[in-house]
């Protein structure tokens, strides 16, 4: 359930950074009337991703009759959601820096053109994170079935984030969101880990890809499934005591080189000694230094 909390959190925490930023620059410029706009945009948004990843549970539970034609739907969202973490995670760190000027010039041309574009700006900018939790919650929850801890898990970080996010906006709480995109990052890097592990088992499974009974080693002696510990892992990273050889490349294969690009110190920005990313580069604040100011004017 941690993976799926993580989920929620850091996606989560990216869309409020994202709505935090609109909202602080209508304030700012006193467009306060372009507010309920901006909400109905969030919300319209938050409404489709959700119908996403019911569509997603109703294909592979209700539409899909033959068990093999499950494997292979679930194999294919758990290679789309590995697509789309990688995606996410680099590009929320080459991103951070420029996010909230794009997001404020955005928002600007939108003021331009009326209400409407308002709230399909706001629409686009937060549907895409929507988009991902579903697919990649769907992919993190396989085989917990009847089992709401993944979802109020889920819920939970979704929750945290909200808090966090508010917590920036009105300058209640500091955090390096550096820092922390970083560990998280880190560790949802080992999550699809985990998930691309499941595709591959489901493609097996689904007669797609030889070798599911030749085991690259069996340790069940030794990490009984049983266990609390053994059950962490299993949710967290999909580390199971009796993988297959494909499984185990496949983790290995992942895990290894995109966590070693990721943890690589990126080249500082040319012509430019910028600090760190803390809540000001990602637009909630006005960068002054180690302080930071707030986005309330």
């Amino acid at each position: 359930m941690f993976a799926t909390y993580l989920i929620g959190l850091r996606e989560g925490l990216e869309a409020t950074l994202v709505v935090s930023i609109l909202v602080a620059f209508l304030v700012k410029s006193q467009r306060r009337d372009r507010l309920p706009q901006v909400w109905g945009g969030v919300g319209l948004a938050v409404a489709l991703s959700v119908l996403v990843g019911w569509l997603i549970e109703y294909t592979s539970t209700s539409l899909l009759a033959r068990s093999e034609d499950r494997e292979l739907f679930e194999a294919v969202t758990s290679v789309a959601a590995v697509v789309f973490v990688t995606w996410m995670i680099f590009w929320m760190r080459r991103a951070a820096r420029t996010m909230a000027g794009e997001l404020r010039g955005r928002l600007t041309e939108a003021l331009a053109v009326g209400s409407l574009a308002v709230a399909g700006m706001a629409f686009l900018a937060v549907v895409r994170e929507g988009l991902e939790t579903a697919l990649i919650f769907y992919s993190a929850a396989q085989g917990a079935a009847g089992d709401s801890g993944p979802l109020l898990a889920l819920l939970a970080g979704i929750a945290s984030a909200v808090a966090i996010g508010v917590g920036l906006y009105f300058s209640a709480l500091r955090i390096n969101l550096s820092v922390f995109f970083t560990w998280t990052g880190a560790l949802l890097i080992l999550v699809a880990a985990g998930i691309l592990k499941y595709g591959v088992h489901d493609f097996q499974e689904a007669g797609v890809l030889p070798g599911l009974n030749d085991l690259a080693f069996d340790i069940s002696a030794t990490l009984d499934p049983s266990t609390w510990y053994a059950a962490l892992l299993a949710g967290m990273f999909n580390v199971t005591p009796a993988p297959s050889v494909l499984e185990t490349v496949a983790w290995v294969a992942y895990a290894v080189p995109v966590l070693a690009l990721f943890l690589r110190r990126p080249a500082p920005p040319t012509g430019a000694d910028a600090p760190a990313p803390s809540a000001a580069a990602a637009g909630l604040t006005e960068p002054t230094g180690t302080a930071s100011a707030s986005p309330r004017a």
